[in-house]
């Protein structure tokens, strides 16, 4: 009886170390596990990024939002993080997953996820800069609850095309379209950064809903952050998985998925803006 309760302790001893390590490992770079701080920092307003556990939040009242950015830069590869959004009335609230360059003529690939009243749904507008030239919005519907429960939200960059998914679906595509004059961002290395602010201006039914302060704090819950991605120093080739022919363009299944989002979901495409565009951009064609 001794030695099986032994064992048993033993197996007990076991589990507990797996969920401590699992719980610590709530970001990973390549197939390292890694600690928040290790990797990221707080990018402002200190106080309003708060770690609980495996779980980081941002905070944003009427003193401050909050934001994040990676320590390194990165020249292709994809970049993942799973968020629970802004639960209840979050009007006039923007949280943004993005990657971006530095310096005037910068490169951009941007989540910015508007807020709403309660009950309406989500609204993800996407952009995209090369260059320093963005004005490229799209804008669709989320196709569940992003406040009920984590999902995830990727950037799969590499030479040929950059990926936006939600939950391993495509929802855009911005391909290298430099043979028709179209810069593509494949020179700058970017940081990975999120935030929340508050754009009461602009990001509720074109700034005509405000932020209702008596709902804050306003908190963007986060976990599971991937990185596999190139570490861009000085020299660095940046060639690896993503460079494989599988990866240079949507297969047979994510083309269909991209279609399905395009036509049940986007309630807005600049490509098809002709006020803004009497001209449709070179990649639009």
């Amino acid at each position: 009886m001794a030695m099986a309760s032994c064992e048993g302790c033993r197996i007990c001893i076991y589990w507990w170390l797996i969920n401590i390590i699992v719980m610590l490992c709530s970001f990973v770079v390549g197939s390292q596990c890694a600690a928040f701080n290790d990797f990221f920092y707080p990018s402002w307003a200190l106080d309003h990024v708060m770690s609980q556990g495996d779980l980081l939040q941002l905070k944003l009242d009427h003193a401050s939002g909050a934001g994040f950015a990676s320590k390194s830069t990165y020249l292709f590869g994809k970049a993942n993080v799973q968020i629970k959004l802004v639960p209840g009335d979050s009007a006039g609230t923007v949280t943004a997953f993005y990657m971006s360059s530095q310096g005037d003529q910068h490169d951009e690939f941007d989540y910015e996820f508007l807020g709403n009243t309660s009950g309406e749904p989500y609204v993800v507008q996407t952009n995209v800069y090369s260059k320093g030239v963005g004005n490229r919005e799209q804008r669709i519907y989320l196709w569940f609850d992003p406040t009920a429960n984590f999902h995830s939200y990727s950037f799969l960059w590499n030479r040929q095309q950059a990926v936006f998914f939600v939950d391993d679906v495509p929802i855009r595509v911005f391909s290298n379209n430099e043979k028709r004059g179209v810069p593509y961002p494949q020179t700058r290395p970017m940081g990975i950064f999120s935030s929340i602010w508050n754009a009461d201006d602009w990001a509720t039914q074109g700034g005509r809903v405000k932020t209702d302060w008596s709902h804050a704090p306003f908190l963007s819950t986060y976990k599971n952050f991937n990185i596999d991605a190139c570490k861009y120093t000085t020299g660095s080739s940046c060639s690896s998985w993503w460079d494989q022919p599988a990866y240079a363009s949507l297969n047979e299944k994510q083309s269909m998925q991209l279609k399905w989002v395009h036509e049940k979901y986007m309630i807005y495409d600049y490509c098809k803006d002709s006020v803004r565009f009497p001209t449709p951009p070179a990649e639009c064609a």
